[in-house]
């Protein structure tokens, strides 16, 4: 497959063309890639206004994917993400609700995407909790809380594969939507290869209408680097209006290194990949099979991640002894990350270095919801004035910015919701020592 971007940087980097434009480092080599990182130049197309070598690019993807269209970001889901939200508001049929019904492990920037487009939200909630990142959601469960509404809303927003692995059920859950007048919004950043599986199993493929991916994470891309996915059955007004969206949340600078980068793998795609990607899944889950022989608790997940359960941070400690880097632990678990880039001697160091299972077993404990009442949306808590206090003194405060790390970045207390007893317990289980809140004579108005 061509690859434009690829081609022009690489062209400009090999003339000896004086560049009297941006970047500063004028191409000389600092770190080693300023020969490639270049801006707006003529030829160069521009992201937002794209009709040159970057259109001919996202074409080449959205083929790839199967998609009706295909956008770059060079800031991560996280952008996406904020253009979907937006979509869904801006585009809503004058009958729907300004509302958005989301799965409650939804990452903060779903949240802060929320309050940017004055967006409500109503979540959908697990029956039990066994931790932050997961929220099983049945089309039951779906059905329910859009009969609840009253009328259609603006969208459903759904994240599948959450943190774990967990997918949820995308093809019945947007059937569910369809049915009642809304569309599906899915955040699959961490599952950008799933179409490339047989049988292709992308949330695109499945009938969502607007998608995230981030390239990055399961891809041969460089951070920051994801997709913004229209699918063929989504409002024309969606394809429409999707550049100008993703135009107003990102920088006028975006990285042309990101970009060449999603451009290369889109050859990368197109020349074996779903082979590779099925050797490396298999490999996966013969790790997997193994760990279960010696006693480890492996969770099921998908393809490319392994979840163990037990004290993650030992595990993560005795992988990091045997040369090996976990992708995310916590008390309950513990997170590695595969992709056809990692050798399989990669997964032999694991294999090696967790050994036989000394650790006691133990199940995912169950946790307190954390549910708070919503005193404010999540746009006035975050444009208040806020105040940090001690975790200890936040009982009956309004949540302003979500206290939470990425990885995994999905909040405990929302922006807007009263904290009540089961969140501080949360916050304690996950050590979070500080929360930020309304400001009292703020939340008094």
């Amino acid at each position: 497959m061509e690859t434009p971007i690829v081609d022009f940087v690489r062209r400009y980097a090999a003339s000896d063309i004086a560049r009297l434009h941006m970047p500063g480092h004028k191409g000389r080599p600092f770190l080693g890639c300023e020969a490639l990182d270049i801006t707006e130049i003529a030829g160069a197309d521009a992201l937002y206004e794209a009709k040159g070598i970057i259109a001919q690019s996202e074409q080449n993807a959205a083929a790839l994917f199967g998609s009706g269209r295909t956008l770059y970001a060079t800031e991560g889901s996280s952008q996406c993400i904020r253009a979907m939200v937006y979509l869904a508001m801006t585009c809503r049929p004058r009958e729907a609700l300004p509302v958005i019904v989301a799965g409650r492990n939804a990452h903060k920037a779903f949240l802060y995407a929320a309050a940017l487009a004055d967006a409500q939200i109503a979540w959908l909630w697990p029956e039990e909790r066994r931790s932050l990142c997961a929220c099983p959601v049945t089309p039951e469960d779906l059905e329910a809380a859009l009969c609840a509404q009253g009328a259609p809303v603006a969208a459903v927003y759904l994240t599948s594969p959450d943190y774990l692995g967990n997918r949820a059920e995308i093809g019945a859950l947007a059937a569910v939507c369809h049915r009642h007048g809304t569309v599906l919004l899915v955040d699959n950043a961490h599952g950008a290869y799933l179409h490339f599986l047989d049988p292709p199993s992308h949330p695109l493929d499945l009938g969502a209408d607007l998608c995230c991916d981030s390239a990055h994470k399961t891809l041969p891309v460089l951070t920051g680097g994801a997709y913004l996915h229209v699918g063929w059955g989504a409002a024309p007004s969606f394809g429409g209006r999707a550049r100008a969206a993703m135009a107003l949340f990102g920088s006028t600078s975006p990285s042309y290194l990101t970009l060449a980068s999603l451009d290369r793998c889109n050859s990368d795609l197109a020349e074996g990949y779903p082979l590779r990607l099925a050797e490396a899944a298999a490999r996966v889950e013969d790790l997997r099979r193994r760990l279960r022989q010696q006693g480890f608790s492996v969770e099921e997940s998908d393809p490319l991640r392994l979840m163990l359960r037990g004290d993650g941070f030992a595990l993560a400690e005795r992988l990091r002894r045997g040369g090996v880097e976990t992708e995310y632990a916590d008390r309950d678990c513990l997170v590695l990350m595969v992709t056809p880039e990692n050798r399989p001697e990669d997964l032999e160091r694991v294999w090696a270095a967790l050994g036989e299972n000394d650790l006691p077993a133990r199940p995912l404990p169950t946790l307190p919801l954390g549910r708070g009442e919503a005193v404010l949306t999540p746009r006035q808590a975050l444009f208040a004035p806020h105040e940090t206090v001690p975790v200890q003194s936040a009982l009956g405060r309004v949540c302003a910015a979500p206290t939470v790390s990425c990885p995994p970045a999905v909040p405990i207390a929302v922006s807007g919701e009263r904290i009540g007893e089961e969140a501080l317990a949360l916050f304690t289980y996950y050590g979070i020592r500080q929360v930020d809140v309304v400001a009292e004579d703020a939340a008094a108005r």
